[in-house]
């Protein structure tokens, strides 16, 4: 016969379990609203919960994420924003720069830590570099193009032309054309920038590219999600792509790789985050912009032997 339990320690049993439910309740809730399922933006949020858990904060026991995705569907973003803030989270964090300036306009009680936005000053985000603004402060993923250039013409040393696809709704895009001339310049090379609308759009804007571009470079944008289609119009004419992100040289998709890692900027956004929830202002805490040791690149062997490319030496080879 099985042993009966006293109604005192089903009471007790039902208090721990009660307790237990509370606990997670009254765990912070860090809202996350992700601009698109891409991998930069999928690192920079794996970077988020890595450094809030390396301060402590473990998901389900001491910190809870809600995590709502608009897949690059701007007519989402009010609604979305909106639902997340009515669930009164510590922190909201927006990974991408539409996303933000709406929240910034929209939401006045809530701490709002940016992520994986170029130029926060350009997108009116912040006024200045050195200081929050308001209620929003943020990580960004400003590129140094210095550097990118720099390592293009160690493995293109004779490259002038940069084609520059870029998508008309994304203010990082629009952002990246002025920063990329501006460093251009230097390198006594020009900059065709081709507009592009709707993804569909794109076999013949690439066409703009043909004869004229020494290679492409993809930057951080809704463009990301198009990389194969990008990619395949640039092997037709024999143009090589890079790109901001690593992942596309491991898939064959770009010849080279340089940029920001993303699990650092989303490292970044997590200190700010941490922060926040020790009960530091917003005021308090200046944006972060990624440094030179931020950076990675990586080349592709095979697309290296096919454009007669030697590797350069501080290059991760891809096989």
């Amino acid at each position: 016969m099985k042993k009966l339990l006293s109604s005192a320690t089903i009471a007790a049993a039902a208090l721990i379990c009660g307790c237990d439910r509370e606990n997670k309740q009254e765990a912070p809730l860090v809202a996350i609203v992700n601009y698109g399922q891409i991998p930069p933006l999928l690192a920079a949020i794996d970077g988020i919960k890595k450094e809030l858990k390396k301060r402590g904060y473990t998901e389900s026991q001491n910190i809870r994420y809600e995590i709502a995705d608009i897949a690059f569907d701007h007519t989402l973003i009010p609604q979305t924003v909106t639902n997340v803030a009515n669930h009164r989270p510590k922190v909201i964090v927006i990974t991408g720069t539409p996303i933000a300036q709406f929240a910034k306009g929209k939401i006045r009680d809530i701490p709002l830590v940016y992520n994986a936005v170029t130029d926060p000053v350009d997108a009116k985000l912040i006024n200045v570099e050195t200081e929050s603004a308001d209620n929003i402060t943020g990580s960004s993923d400003m590129q140094n193009l210095n550097a990118l250039l720099t390592f293009v013409r160690s493995i293109l040393p004779q490259a002038k032309t940069i084609g520059l696809p870029y998508s008309t709704s994304d203010s990082n895009d629009t952002a990246l054309i002025g920063m990329m001339r501006k460093e251009a310049e230097k390198f006594g090379m020009s900059v065709i920038a081709v507009p592009v609308d709707q993804i569909r759009d794109i076999p013949v804007r690439m066409q703009e590219l043909k004869g004229k571009a020494d290679f492409i470079y993809v930057g951080a944008s809704g463009l990301q999600s198009a990389l194969p289609v990008i990619s395949g119009e640039a092997g037709k004419m024999n143009i090589p792509v890079f790109n901001i992100e690593e992942q596309s040289v491991r898939d064959g998709l770009a010849l080279a790789s340089f940029g920001v890692n993303y699990e650092s900027v989303g490292k970044n956004a997590g200190k700010l985050i941490a922060k926040l929830l020790e009960g530091v202002s917003v005021k308090d805490l200046p944006p972060i912009f990624p440094k030179i040791e931020d950076h990675r690149c990586f080349v592709n062997k095979k697309s290296a032997e096919k454009f007669g490319i030697k590797i350069p030496e501080n290059a991760t080879v891809v096989e």
